[in-house]
């Protein structure tokens, strides 16, 4: 100390001129040195020990210099403090309950755990004592600590509060050896430290405007872009162009190549830091984070390297504004964040290690029972955290397991680690989790983990890591805690809108599709949606929607909805039972109140239903066919959209398939059921050479194809482990779920097998042989007459399956295709008819042959069986159930067979039908519509893209459209007309608005809209007649007084019913 003060200039006196009486304090500080700040002049010492001890002094900034004895003092005092305390961490504790005793309201500056902020307490203090003997190092330590609590309001009486808790604790703790001197250079030393802090944020606040300002100029400059007079770039290629450019180009210049790996590091993560050099939390940690990549760098770090490459970087970069103030602040804020990361690097060393030996040496039940005491010590803490930890037992410990998980992965991967706390973060901020949870629930792990009697440097280690994790929690939740998803947690559209309505018209589509922190985001609308909040959700999706015009803008949100969330419909359809899939069509349609000619103008703004951002078609848009859902493919916008894709895109093409397929019907019919039955006893050779290559083209046109796309769909479907069930049971490939691919595959296998049974081939080696019909191509050889029965089976079914798969062309008309499909809606009950036939036949010619008849129709079971079957069709003759009547027994059986069967279940199956057919034929037209839009997007998803397109061209989605005559709006949409009374309007879908037309303005009240409508009305109303209720009650409670207030109430009521009787007249 004698050789700083030397060297100094300055001279430390002893303690020995005598003071007056009663200033004993005053004497124990009397020969402290005064503070000096940098360059300006030297003060009187005498004034300077008089300042310190007096109050805190926050006027100037320099090196405090102790004596020798009260250093000593100081020190020892405080070494003797942690020495009488149980642990450094019960010493902080015991800080920190005095500095809260004191001051309560203090409370709300600190948001870590308590156990992490006395930790700190004691660190910083045992730090600022420990460097007494050292002023520069002092100053250091003292500026730094200023610079961590920018963003904290450090006020000379909070300074006060501090300095005077600390005492009251040295006091009770190790009063008996705290002497004047020792209390007197405590004094002295935490009002330097205070003072020093107050002056740090009051002057240093310019330069953090010099850093941001600088820095965010650097952002948008560009180097070679200069212009010549003709403004030309006259810029040099290869020059660097941007910071990241002139970063890399100067480190290489100064020979820093091979510190690239970890200064890419810091250069990745200091945007951050300048952008927040103001907030001491926020700052504090992205320096923890860059601490945790860069203690994992091989290489030797050498901090002056970054600096001097980024200053050099910032200087060629703004070089117009570019000062001596700017060296300064930009030399200040690297100093103080070398020493941060520095001395956190250091206490990281070996951290990792502790953690990960602790969580391995935990088993199973170690595991369970830390858990459990974590939560008992939390809900102890925070008894409100009980009403957010609603979950199972088994849940609660898998949060607890990756509470643990986390803490270890933080220190291997930190920067995956920080992007999975944000969108965790994030996901808390929907669930309204708040933010004072946080701190006791870090508490109790750390409490608990300490409890287990582990090495003190697992536990340190552990609690820094939650710790780091918690604050970038909390630091999320609060970024990104907005009004919209605070209204979201409580499902109220009325909160909602009045959430929204203070946002500008051009952040207003944004504060529902995005709320961003950091690179996480999270859309407010999707978690509205998913977190069953639909009440929100169908306001937001309304609000988003609604066409809103000043007189210089249409603001719209179609575009900045599927921009955001290309898969709404999908998102949609999941939750198709809440009603927000109308909601959001009903919003693509503009309609017109005024009408012309008796058509009305309609608009549908369906670009992002056709076509995706990159101009493909939009095949999300099959997920409204597979809903199934026939009341919504006929909504208007979904009707209209399929409708124009039919018309001008894919009815063309699907005809020209099916006309192909039509020819190979024809040629089926002529190989199988017309040349064969064409003169056949004189058979000529062209007869035959015709047959022939009719069943050759076939085979080859129709089987062919058909077989190739069959096996490629299989093994496809095979590959991807796409199947679809048969019974829930037999797989079989997903694309086998339509029943037209069905009755294809089965024609495959019934032509395949009519190539293996085909006569002609059977002839093709005896065409000439020694037989009748013999000749050329000829189909009488004996070979193929033993085949002949089984390929006329195979030929018949062949030609039903190609004119059942010739039914689809009835897509071409809605009104045959719902018939068509009215009928196999119906069939189901012709099927239980014939079971019910079925088992009647098998009852009654069971119980006939049980009889022992001799009649031969009933002899056995099989021909009673057949004999009833006739009876049902009519094809039993007459003449014998005459002949039955001599058999009373079975007559009387065949009876009431006949009655249960004819008269019975034939009346009843009409009755079925009937009203089967009534339920579904609301509905077919819906369904048609589905038969048809299903084969709509199936045929465009096979059109080339110079096809799609020129359709897309042809539509004219990129010009803006009119609503009304001469007022153009929006693009992205396409305008028709409609008969005026297929979907009358009478108010106006544009909500319009006067006075400014500022996009930074918030839209007027809209309530003002609605002052008019009946509800509004007849709420007021009510309200004014429970007023005047209320105020008749208390007339006739009055007593005396109760004549006057009875009649102020009675006028009252009639005032209020006659004002409402008005309202409803003019209603």
């Amino acid at each position: 100390m004698q050789d700083v003060d030397e060297d100094d200039g300055h001279d430390v006196a002893g303690f020995t001129e005598p003071l007056p009486e009663g200033d004993e304090e005053a004497s124990n500080l009397s020969d402290i040195s005064g503070v000096s700040l940098g360059n300006n002049q030297p003060q009187e010492v005498e004034e300077d020990i008089d300042a310190l001890i007096s109050d805190v002094q926050d006027h100037v900034f320099g090196e405090m210099r102790l004596p020798e004895d009260v250093l000593h003092e100081v020190q020892s005092t405080w070494t003797a403090f942690l020495a009488a305390m149980p642990s450094r961490d019960a010493a902080g504790e015991a800080i920190y309950g005095v500095v809260f005793d004191c001051a309560p309201e203090l409370q709300s500056l600190f948001k870590t755990a308590r156990s992490v902020m006395a930790m700190r307490f004691v660190n910083g203090l045992n730090l600022i004592f420990s460097e007494l003997a050292r002023p520069t190092s002092l100053k250091v330590v003292t500026e730094t600590l200023g610079f961590q609590h920018l963003d904290i309001e450090v006020t000379t009486p909070r300074v006060c509060l501090f300095r005077d808790a600390i005492l009251d604790v040295l006091e009770s703790e190790v009063g008996s050896i705290l002497t004047p001197q020792g209390k007197a250079g405590f004094l002295a030393t935490l009002n330097y430290v205070g003072g020093a802090m107050i002056y740090v944020r009051r002057e240093y606040g310019d330069r953090i405007s010099v850093l941001r300002t600088s820095w965010i100029a650097a952002s948008i400059a560009r180097l070679g872009d200069d212009e010549d007079d003709n403004g030309e770039d006259v810029g040099h290629a290869g020059e660097p162009s941007g910071k990241q450019e002139m970063f890399l180009f100067n480190a290489a210049v100064m020979g820093f190549t091979a510190s690239m790996g970890w200064m890419s590091s810091v250069l990745e993560q200091f945007e951050n830091m300048v952008l927040n050099a103001a907030k001491s939390n926020r700052l504090q940690e992205e320096c923890d984070v860059l601490s945790l990549v860069l203690v994992k760098s091989k290489e030797a770090i050498v901090y002056a390297e970054f600096k001097a490459v980024m200053l050099a970087s910032l200087r060629s970069l703004v070089p117009k504004i570019w000062g001596v103030e700017h060296e300064v602040a930009w030399t200040w804020f690297w100093d103080n964040l070398e020493r941060m990361i520095k001395s956190q690097v250091a206490n990281l060393k070996g951290q990792q290690r502790s953690v990960d030996r602790f969580i391995k040496s935990l088993d199973d039940q170690s595991i369970a029972k830390l858990c459990r005491d974590v939560y008992k010590r939390f809900f102890e803490q925070a008894p409100s955290g009980q009403n957010f930890f609603k979950q199972s037992t088994t849940r609660l410990y898998f949060i607890a397991g990756k509470v643990l998980e986390m803490s270890l992965d933080i220190y291997l991967k930190p920067r995956e680690m920080i992007e999975e706390i944000s969108a965790l973060g994030l996901r808390h901020v929907g669930y309204g989790m708040p933010t004072e949870l946080f701190p006791p629930f870090i508490e109790a792990w750390s409490q608990s983990i300490q409890s287990m009697q582990v090495d003190a440097r697992a536990v340190s280690s552990l609690r820094w890591s939650l710790t780091l994790i918690s604050k970038c929690l909390v630091r999320t939740i609060l970024e990104g805690s907005t009004i919209v998803m605070k209204a979201i947690n409580t499902n109220s559209a009325k909160r909602f809108r009045k959430a929204i309505s203070i946002a500008s018209r051009q952040s207003r589509e944004q504060e529902l599709l995005k709320i961003t922190v950091g690179t996480q985001s999270i859309s407010p609308l999707y978690w509205a949606i998913q977190s069953g909040s639909f009440q929100v959700a169908r306001a937001m999706l309304t609000d988003l929607l609604t066409i809103r015009a000043d007189r210089d803008n249409y603001y719209y949100g179609c575009d900045a909805l599927f921009e955001r969330h290309p898969d709404i419909l999908q998102e949609l359809c999941a939750v198709r039972g809440q009603g927000l899939l109308p909601t959001m069509l009903d919003g693509l349609c503009w309609r017109s109140k005024w009408t012309i000619h008796k058509m009305r103008r309609v608009n549908y703004f369906v670009k992002h239903l056709i076509q995706n951002s990159d101009g493909t078609f939009n095949t999300s848009i099959l997920v409204l066919v597979k809903l199934n859902d026939p009341n919504l493919i006929r909504h208007p916008v979904v009707s209209f959209v399929f409708k124009m894709l039919w018309s001008r895109m894919a009815s063309y093409s699907f005809l020209q398939s099916r006309i192909v397929f039509l020819f190979l019907v024809v040629l089926v019919v002529v190989s199988q059921s017309i040349l064969p039955r064409v003169n056949v006893q004189q058979e000529t050779n062209a007869h035959r050479a015709a047959l022939f290559a009719s069943r050759m083209v076939a085979y080859l046109a129709d089987l062919g194809p058909l077989l190739f796309s069959h096996v490629w769909l299989s093994v496809k479907d095979v590959r991807r482990r796409s199947f679809v069930y048969v019974a829930g049971v037999l797989p079989m490939p997903a694309y086998l779920g339509n029943l037209t691919t069905l009755s294809q595959l089965f024609l495959v296998f019934v032509m395949l097998l009519m190539c293996t049974q085909e006569p002609i081939f059977a002839c093709l080696q005896d065409m000439y042989g020694d037989f009748p019909g013999a000749g050329l191509f000829t189909t009488h050889c004996p070979a193929a007459v033993a085949r002949e029965n089984v390929y006329s089976v195979l030929s018949q079914l062949s030609v039903l399956l190609h004119w059942l798969l010739l039914t689809d062309l009835c897509i071409f008309s809605l009104r045959v295709c719902a018939y068509l499909l009215t009928c196999l809606r119906v069939l189901v009950e012709l099927f239980h008819f014939c079971l019910a036939v079925t088992f009647l036949i098998a009852a009654f010619s069971c119980a006939i042959a049980s009889l022992g008849t001799f009649l031969v129709d009933f002899y056995t079971i099989p021909a009673g069986a057949g004999s009833l079957l006739r009876i049902i069709l009519g094809m039993y003759e007459n003449k014998r159930f005459v002949a039955l009547r001599e058999f009373p027994r079975v007559y009387s059986l065949l009876v009431i067979f006949c009655i249960t069967t004819l008269i019975f279940l034939a009346n009843l199956l009409v009755a079925q039908l009937t009203g089967a057919y009534k339920t579904v034929y609301g509905d077919m037209e819906g369904y048609a519509k589905l038969a048809r839009s299903s084969v709509t997007v199936d045929t465009i998803r096979s059109q080339r893209p110079r096809k799609w397109a020129a359709f897309l061209a042809s539509l004219k989605l990129e010009d803006r459209i009119e609503f009304n005559e001469g007022d153009v709006g929006m693009a992205g949409g396409i305008q028709v007309l409609e008969p005026a009374n297929l979907n009358p309007t009478y108010e106006e879908c544009i909500h319009r608005f006067g006075g400014s037309t500022s996009v930074e303005n918030p839209w007027p009240e809209e309530s003002s809209l609605e002052k008019g409508s009946l509800d509004i009305r007849l709420k007021r109303l009510e309200k004014l007649v429970v007023r005047a209720t209320k105020n008749m009650m208390k007339g006739m409670d009055g007593g005396s007084i109760g004549s006057g207030t009875g009649s102020s109430a009675a006028s009252s009521f009639a005032s209020g019913a006659s004002s409402g009787s008005s309202m409803n007249e003019s209603a």
